[in-house]
């Protein structure tokens, strides 16, 4: 059988190392990020004769170019890159600060694309390949107090659903995965809060911020569960666009979807009165 060649980018925690476990277990080969050092020694020191571990920073560009090298000459092939590294920001807009947004940009949505750039000349010499794009279902619905991660995740799926368009005649897959609440350490190591806090916007980005550390460690998705789904997708010959996970992000996408319905059966009338007759 035929083994694949798996990298993943954030495999420290959560989803990351729940798919880095998955695909290891299956016997395929499994190529993942730390951000630091000690964590890469720790997990080489496991000895996992299917498994390598290297530091990577997202905001490094030679980081990334030099993780590509070590998959080519390593392996000489990539069949699948997985973007997971991330972390969310919650503040209304007006508290985030411009480096702020820059900041989760450069992670969220700059850093993911420099790594689909550098994986991609691969992927197109081998006419084969699958990206997994990790979004959120705050990638497709906005939540007050959460309005620039939502922003870098939207910027991620416009890119995304683009990028599939690309490559899709080239044999490459892509699909955007859309998790709910899961109960990883995105609510907590992988979570900043904005610097700013102003009082007229408690009843609403206010709450979102409770609500974020309220439901630490009881949310609803299990990340070993989802792995297991996202490993069996990588072995499917037609692969979605985009993966919801959880009830919550079902719930999220079918809400978004009504409402711009809604939108558009309202402005339907107005939109045609601004063409030529």
């Amino acid at each position: 059988m035929n083994k694949k060649v798996w990298f993943i980018t954030g495999i420290s925690s959560g989803l990351g190392q729940a798919i880095a476990n998955a695909a290891i277990h299956t016997g395929d080969f499994v190529v993942g990020t730390f951000r630091q050092q000690t964590q890469v020694d720790e997990f080489n020191r496991l000895g996992k004769s299917n498994a390598l571990a290297i530091t990577m920073d997202l905001t490094r560009p030679d980081d990334i170019e030099r993780a590509v090298q070590v998959v080519r000459d390593r392996f000489g092939k990539i069949d699948v890159l997985v973007n997971n590294a991330g972390y969310g920001l919650a503040g209304a807009i007006e508290e985030t600060a411009i480096q702020e947004a820059r900041e989760i940009f450069e992670v969220n949505f700059f850093g993911t694309l420099k790594v689909c750039q550098a994986f991609l000349p691969m992927f197109r010499a081998q006419r084969t390949g699958y990206i997994v794009q990790i979004s959120s279902h705050g990638g497709i619905k906005a939540f007050a107090g959460f309005g620039l991660y939502n922003a870098s995740k939207f910027a991620l799926e416009g890119m995304s659903e683009a990028l599939k368009q690309e490559i899709q005649p080239l044999g490459i897959h892509l699909t955007i995965v859309e998790p709910g609440p899961f109960r990883t350490g995105f609510a907590g190591d992988s979570f900043k809060q904005a610097m700013t806090t102003i009082d007229d916007y408690q009843g609403t980005a206010g709450v979102f911020r409770q609500k974020i550390k309220s439901v630490d460690g009881k949310q609803e998705g299990d990340p070993e569960k989802a792995a297991d789904v996202l490993v069996k997708l990588a072995s499917t010959p037609n692969p979605p666009l985009r993966l919801m996970l959880g009830s919550v992000a079902v719930a999220s996408v079918r809400s978004k979807i009504e409402s711009v319905s809604d939108d558009l059966k309202n402005c339907e009338e107005i939109a045609k009165q601004v063409v030529f007759s």
